[in-house]
């Protein structure tokens, strides 16, 4: 018998790489719309993913929250019921507190900086808390930027924020940052929001430029200005409950294809922020800078909320959050 089992491996071993891999279709959900860099990264990811595989390994993708909202899918890949799902970290953040440290405000000045605290020591410590939540991390997608949309003014100070309904994503740092602001921040569901801006429920919201103008809200916002108050990234997660049944070349082929596209995902999206933000003027936005002493009253004014949820989270990881942003701000422009 242990020759046999023996004999078997070796078989195993000498078989080509796609004999080791079973036909599967993998749905991959997420919340933007299809012309989205996220989308984008997707379909880059299903091509790439089907000539390894030799055409295996299918992705089947569900964009514009048909599989749910943010933390229905989020709750859905770590019960087994879908495959992938294209997380933001500041909803991860109710799985792995931790992660909320991408959510401080002002922490970086550029999507390369965004990008080194994402990929190296910071980034790699928070992927590794994933697992034990049945969730397994690819790597790191960069959305881009947040910046503020209203339906009242332009936001040129700090005082312009004050008494704006802005909804904002549901998350503890986020609230505490507007209210810092002396907005009036409503957490509330993406798929709410565009109705919510038509109907005044709220005045105005903040995300990338590429989202402001893949979902159309200049058609429901007058004024769009370069807050640049957060940078949001994206984690690939793919349900433990899945990848436990991958054979290792299947798993192999889902890390290395997430390797090979990474680079196109991120060019979409810096190609998609530049892009964006002149569309949006063309359709009729106000955009405005702001200059940079107003812009550093609103890093001051945020401060405290830095410093309470600092206290909130495990010291060794504030710790290593903030040697990376020393080290980065030094030396990546």
């Amino acid at each position: 018998m242990l020759g046999l089992a023996v004999a078997a491996s070796f078989v195993l071993a000498a078989l080509p790489a796609t004999a080791q891999v079973q036909e599967r279709t993998i749905r991959w959900g997420h919340l933007n719309n299809t012309d989205h860099p996220v989308s984008l990264g997707v379909q880059k990811f299903a091509e790439v993913l089907a000539a390894k595989s030799g055409s295996k390994l299918k992705i089947r993708e569900f964009p514009a929250s048909q599989l749910g909202n943010e933390l229905q899918q989020q709750s859905a890949v770590r019960g087994g019921t879908q495959e992938i799902f294209s997380a933001s970290t500041t909803s991860l953040a109710g799985v792995v507190k931790d992660l909320g440290l991408f959510d401080f405000p002002f922490t970086v000045a550029t999507f390369d900086q965004a990008t080194a605290l994402a990929e190296d020591a910071f980034g790699k410590a928070m992927m590794d808390l994933l697992p034990e939540k049945d969730l397994i991390p690819l790597g790191y997608w960069g959305l881009g930027f947040r910046n503020v949309t209203n339906s009242r003014g332009p936001v040129a100070k700090l005082e312009d924020l004050a008494g704006l309904k802005l909804r904002v994503i549901p998350n503890p740092v986020y609230l505490e940052t507007f209210k810092a602001f002396k907005a009036n921040p409503v957490p509330m569901a993406f798929g709410e929001l565009y109705t919510a801006l038509e109907n005044k429920t709220v005045d105005g919201q903040e995300n990338p430029y590429s989202v402001i103008l893949s979902n159309k809200f200049y058609e429901v916002q007058k004024y769009v200005s370069a807050t640049n108050h957060t940078f949001t990234q994206n984690i690939i997660i793919v349900s433990k409950k899945f990848w436990d049944k991958l054979s290792a070349e299947e798993q192999k082929m889902l890390r290395d294809t997430y390797a090979e596209t990474v680079q196109y995902q991120r060019e979409q999206t810096k190609r998609a922020a530049d892009q964006a933000l002149g569309e949006l003027k063309a359709k009729g936005m106000q955009f405005n800078e702001i200059a940079p002493a107003e812009y550093a009253r609103m890093q001051d004014a945020v401060k405290p909320v830095i410093d309470k949820f600092s206290a909130e989270y495990d010291p060794e990881k504030v710790k290593l959050f903030n040697t990376e942003l020393v080290r980065i701000r030094s030396t990546v422009k």
